[in-house]
């Protein structure tokens, strides 16, 4: 015969052992079912797998352990225990489901769209799912703090002085809450998106990551800009990819008045045509500007599809037009002239003696 602590002991086993196996099967049934619609639903899903494990054997240790069980003097601060676990089990649940969730809308939205919208969406989509982390985080601490009847007590007084409590916070948090104001104004304003090209403090990047309270920008040369969000609501910045990813270039060249202009834009109309990087939207060749010494300013204008390929563009032309230059028409490169001096054009310096 089995006695009665045995049984409540077997009882626990049991339904620990029943909790874990109706989590694997509402796993299985949900990866398939998900499966048919989203092929990474599996992968996304996978790191909710612990999380709702901890919960279902909690939920199953909490229905079935009674203080009888237990020494008097072990049951309470185990009852305690299991109730601070299984708040605190729930609470990771449902930020990796919320994390999960906004995983597989992302990925099928990146399967369907490219480009602004799906730069936009990600970014808000990242935005308020921190959010919602971090809120739910707050709720989950504060219930485990209730569960204490001292905090329960301490309670009403808190809420009576919740409002001088609330100007105190709002006062010593002000940078906090005007970043975290400041990322979801730039998250649904559309003025900055993860993947975004931006120009910042004279420094040209990737926006990597956008956070409650910050922004990384990822420079040409893989160091990190770590910019606070509210700079980027109230400093004038550039983002190239604002409205499209497409872009135009200029190669400035000084060369002599002789140049041949004619053949050097149908040299340059040639080279471009055979360019991987010109995406054949734009392209141009003029003289801009008449200088000194004999010079004169020509500006060749070119078009790509976004930044990486424009300044590859631009230093491969650079590159073209001095070699063809340089090959085809020596006599226009930039040189300095002199002309002889004569004294009659300078009346004022006759009879003046070289020291």
């Amino acid at each position: 015969m089995v006695g009665p602590a045995a049984r409540d002991w077997l009882t626990l086993v049991a339904g620990v052992v029943v909790a874990m196996l109706a989590v694997g099967v509402a796993r299985w049934v949900l990866v398939r079912r998900l499966a048919r619609r989203w092929p990474t639903a599996a992968a996304e899903i996978r790191p909710t797998t612990r999380p709702a494990v901890a919960t279902a054997v909690l939920v199953a240790v909490r229905l079935t352990l009674h203080r009888d069980m237990l020494p008097s003097w072990l049951a309470g601060a185990m009852s305690r225990l299991v109730t601070l676990a299984l708040i605190g089990a729930v609470t990771w649940l449902i930020v990796e489901v919320v994390n999960a969730f906004t995983d597989i809308y992302l990925n099928r939205l990146a399967r369907r769209t490219m480009g602004r919208h799906l730069r936009r969406t990600r970014t808000q989509v990242t935005l308020l799912r921190r959010t919602a982390g971090a809120l739910v985080i707050v709720i989950g601490v504060g219930a485990m703090l209730f569960t204490f009847p001292a905090m329960r007590a301490l309670g009403t007084g808190v809420l009576a002085s919740a409002g001088i409590i609330g100007v105190v916070a709002g006062i010593a948090a002000q940078s906090t809450l005007g970043n975290l104001f400041a990322g979801l104004q730039i998250a649904f304003s559309d003025a900055l998106r993860i993947g975004d090209q931006v120009v910042v403090q004279g420094e040209y990047g990737t926006v990597e990551e956008v956070t409650l309270t910050n922004v990384v920008v990822r420079a040409w040369d893989q160091r990190r800009l770590i910019m606070p969000v509210s700079y980027f609501t109230q400093t004038p910045f550039e983002n190239w990819t604002k409205d499209s990813n497409e872009l135009l270039g200029t190669v400035y060249l000084r060369v002599d008045w002789s140049v041949p202009v004619s053949d050097l834009r149908t040299a340059t109309r040639t080279w471009l045509e055979t360019n991987a990087n010109w995406d054949g939207r734009e392209w141009s060749l003029l003289v801009t500007d008449v200088l000194e010494n004999g010079l004169v300013e020509v500006r060749a204008m070119v078009s790509a599809a976004d930044a990486d390929a424009i300044w590859t563009l631009r230093c491969e032309l650079r590159e073209f037009l001095i070699g063809y230059l340089r090959d085809h028409h020596n006599a226009a490169l930039p040189r300095v002239r002199f002309a002889p001096f004569d004294g009659a054009a300078l009346p004022e310096l006759r009879g003046v003696q070289r020291e």
